[in-house]
């Protein structure tokens, strides 16, 4: 657990939100997703928040109204470093199996010291935490960096991140590649922020496919209508499996360097992409 590089971030590719202080949906949100996102901050009042707490702990003695999450697909938001919930949800967590935290509105890397033993996916969702972003994915115990528009917005004091069109405002975009950026410079995994028009279902369907298209390895959902379309956008095509597939094992065969496939000059991003090819695919 206090490995200074731990094993890198696979979950999703959609994550799906659930308030914690609703244990009788826990099974559900895991069903029906990659992975669950047991939220401990925004989506519980602050009188709820205890009850949250007690909610996690008491599904794991077995008494709860839900089974045990699986802990290699279940990850905890926890609320922000500096504050009084967060220390007790520190202390919650720690007589859980849980090991993977998401942390809201991470803004610079010393706070991830509090954090040590931990898997975290630092939430960008302040100016701060975007502007530091590349410090903060260097952090050992980092292994994710997602984005979060609407709580950036609000601390720039604006009024939306997004154009009427739908589309997102620049500053938006700015945060969402400067995150993205950091995050794969550091060798970490990137997770695209939550589409909260949940009706809109081809917007969230455009909007994932661009994730994908991007590098992002994940995008966070709120909904569980909202997992089908982002599984579809990452679920590679048959033939473009078939193809890295053949060209993986072109290159085992050519040993190492550069070669030839299909008559073009085959070297390493290209193989990176084939393997992120057949990962998307498992």
């Amino acid at each position: 657990m206090h490995s200074t590089h731990p094993a890198p971030f696979t979950m999703g590719p959609a994550l799906l939100f659930c308030p914690a202080d609703r244990p009788e949906r826990y099974g559900k949100a895991a069903g029906r997703s990659d992975a669950v996102i047991l939220d401990l901050e925004d989506a519980v009042a602050p009188a709820d928040k205890q009850r949250a707490r007690g909610a996690i702990l008491a599904q794991l003695a077995g008494g709860g109204e839900a089974p045990e999450l699986d802990p290699s697909r279940t990850i905890v938001r926890v609320n922000p470093v500096g504050t009084a919930e967060f220390e007790k949800d520190l202390h919650s967590l720690a007589h859980t199996p849980y090991r993977t935290v998401m942390l809201a509105k991470a803004e610079n890397a010393a706070q991830l010291k509090a954090l040590e033993g931990y898997r975290v996916i630092a939430l960008c969702e302040t100016a701060a935490g975007i502007v530091n972003a590349a410090s903060i994915a260097a952090e050992p115990n980092v292994v994710a960096l997602m984005w979060g528009a609407e709580d950036l917005l609000a601390s720039l004091g604006g009024l939306s991140s997004r154009n009427d069109d739908g589309g997102y405002r620049a500053v938006a975009l700015h945060s969402r590649s400067a995150v993205l950026l950091a995050a794969k410079a550091a060798g970490k995994e990137a997770i695209d922020a939550v589409y909260v028009n949940i009706p809109d279902l081809d917007g969230l369907a455009e909007e994932s496919r661009d994730a994908v298209a991007s590098g992002f390895g994940a995008k966070a959902c709120i909904h569980p209508s909202q997992v089908a379309a982002v599984r579809e956008a990452y679920a590679p095509a048959r033939e473009a499996v078939e193809e890295a597939t053949e060209l993986l094992e072109a290159a085992r065969a050519a040993g190492s360097g550069v070669f030839q496939f299909k008559g073009k000059m085959i070297d390493g991003p290209i193989l990176k992409h084939a393997e992120s090819v057949l990962r998307r695919a498992r």
